[in-house]
């Protein structure tokens, strides 16, 4: 399973948002890019506008380039807005599904139970936080998992709300997905036009 080791708010300062989910996240202090000449930037091209949007992305549901283009060329081979497709699968990721839920406090969090075999997709075990979820599938957690004090914590301090498309019951620990998220219903602050441009250029 591939994924991001290096410092963990480093790609938060690069993109001036804290993309870690952090209450104590160091942009709040340093909202410039890391490096000496990182407060000395000004002029900014469109290519570098680009990139960061999609850097961020990225940073946001813990993604490799590889894996993220995969996701780009899927997107643009359905039809529609090819945008709109791009952050659709990205919100489809099981382990997206898990912190959206409220049943972990982070989405890396939420990648690391799943990742543990913590859930359950209609019955059968999934460890692979990159699973596409579809309509009508029923995710809980394993009955010898169902006391996991992170999890448990994670419900009583959740300070989200569940989206429309997602149906969840705490007590059972299951999460119902009822639909396809529309693009009014994914909150995330990314101009998705700016990574189309870029991966079409």
């Amino acid at each position: 399973m591939a994924r991001y080791t290096g410092p963990r708010h480093r790609a938060c300062r690069r993109a001036r948002t804290p993309l870690c989910q952090s209450k104590r996240c160091p942009v709040d202090r340093r909202p410039y890019p890391p490096g000496q000449h990182g407060r000395g930037r000004i002029r900014e091209s469109d290519y570098l506008i680009q990139l960061r949007e999609k850097q961020k992305l990225r940073a946001m549901y813990g993604v490799l380039e590889k894996q993220f283009r995969r996701y780009y060329e899927e997107a643009d081979r359905r039809p529609g807005v090819t945008g709109d497709h791009l952050l659709q699968l990205l919100e489809q990721r099981l382990d997206n599904i898990v912190w959206r839920a409220g049943f972990a406090a982070t989405r890396p969090q939420a990648r690391q139970l799943v990742n543990h075999g913590h859930f359950l997709v209609n019955g059968r075990k999934v460890d692979i936080p990159s699973y596409q979820v579809r309509p009508g599938d029923v995710i809980t957690v394993k009955e010898r998992s169902h006391d996991l004090l992170v999890i448990q914590h994670s419900i009583d301090t959740r300070d989200r709300v569940v989206p429309e498309w997602i149906s969840v019951n705490d007590d059972q620990r299951r999460i119902e997905v009822l639909a396809h998220p529309r693009r009014d219903q994914i909150d995330t602050d990314i101009n998705e036009q700016l990574i189309v441009e870029l991966y079409s250029k």
